[in-house]
């Protein structure tokens, strides 16, 4: 089977400003969707949305400021938003499969596998996966934050071939000129993201970074007209478009953009060089501090004298056991640990 492409659409491409669904635009999307699954590669499709379209169902006209009632509207609209997507991709002979996220599933590596299998299994099955985060049930401690985040951890999660980010604007604009590369689209001056969604263009930027950064190349692109899809993929649409990096292996992948961080450890020179030169472990004599007491098995972040992070790993033994930097304990093993500069 083929890398998937995995298509992110924001919530004003997707529900108009009186809180309906955009069906014309995702009926446009489907048809493109159908036509790149019967050419042999699966689509995952991350689509906003649910929140604008619960208010609309309950006569809010802004969207609420309290927790409590964003989850209502999400719970409200999240049935809406499928049946759209449902009604878009049936007529193709696709079904939509809903795929409900936290970063419970990400951070944990059990979870994360079997949202890797599931996803998989439903790519054999020919049906496309419709990914939002769970914001019914979501707090702030395993929030993505946005789904331009959460589209992000999918395209690595799935090992995606192309991550695109369908947005109301062409990509990245400085001053109303497009951004074509996006090696210089972080110093855009960013506005702020549109009335029915959370994130703006900064953070379709940021999640483009964390997917390249992971070896898939990244479109931000405007998500309205005719042939959209079709257009990104043969390298034609106008965009910004994020070059991947190498590439690492899927734990590695996880442990850098998954795993959730408990505490960072600050460490000195020379276990900062065994690190990062040597490929050694972390061991407690180099530890020269923590922010947080941690556990076996935590996730963990390692500073150097500098102040910056360099790695990113589990930890072995407790903070506890690392007082009096005791010989030969090894705070974080090196196959348990990935470099992030």
């Amino acid at each position: 089977m083929k890398p998937p492409l995995v298509v992110k659409l924001g919530s004003s491409l997707v529900v108009d400003t009186q809180g309906r669904p955009r069906r014309s635009l995702l009926r446009g999307r489907a048809e493109e969707i159908a036509e790149i699954v019967a050419s042999g590669t699966p689509v995952c499709v991350v689509s906003s949305g649910a929140i604008p379209l619960g208010m609309r169902r309950v006569g809010l006209t802004r969207r609420p400021t309290s927790l409590p009632k964003l989850q209502a509207a999400s719970a409200l609209g999240q049935a809406s938003l499928q049946r759209a997507w449902q009604d878009a991709l049936r007529p193709h002979g696709l079904e939509a499969a809903q795929i409900l996220l936290t970063g419970t599933e990400i951070a944990e590596r059990r979870a994360y596998v079997n949202a890797r299998g599931a996803l998989t299994a439903l790519f054999s099955l020919g049906a496309i996966p419709v990914v939002n985060e769970n914001d019914a049930t979501a707090t702030d401690e395993i929030s993505f934050g946005d789904n331009d985040a959460l589209a992000a951890q999918v395209a690595v999660l799935v090992r995606a071939r192309l991550l695109v980010l369908l947005t109301s604007v062409p990509g990245v604009l400085s001053e109303g000129v497009l951004i074509e590369d996006g090696a210089a689209a972080r110093s855009a001056v960013f506005g702020p993201g549109s009335a029915l969604g959370r994130g703006g263009m900064e953070s379709k930027v940021s999640a483009a970074e964390v997917a390249a950064g992971a070896g898939i190349p990244t479109v931000i692109a405007g998500g309205e007209g005719e042939g959209v899809l079709s257009a990104i993929l043969a390298g034609r649409a106008k965009g910004t478009r994020f070059a991947a990096a190498e590439s690492a292996p899927a734990f590695k992948l996880w442990l850098r953009h998954g795993k959730r961080v408990a505490a960072r450890i600050a460490v000195d020179a020379g276990a900062q060089r065994a690190v990062i030169g040597g490929g050694g472990s972390l061991l407690a004599v180099g530890v020269t501090g923590w922010d947080a007491d941690f556990r076996a098995g935590d996730g963990v972040e390692l500073v150097g004298p500098d102040g910056a992070a360099f790695a990113r790993g589990i930890a072995s033994v407790d903070s506890s056991e690392l007082e009096g930097k005791p010989v030969n304990v090894e705070a974080v093993h090196r196959d348990r640990l990935v470099l992030v500069r």
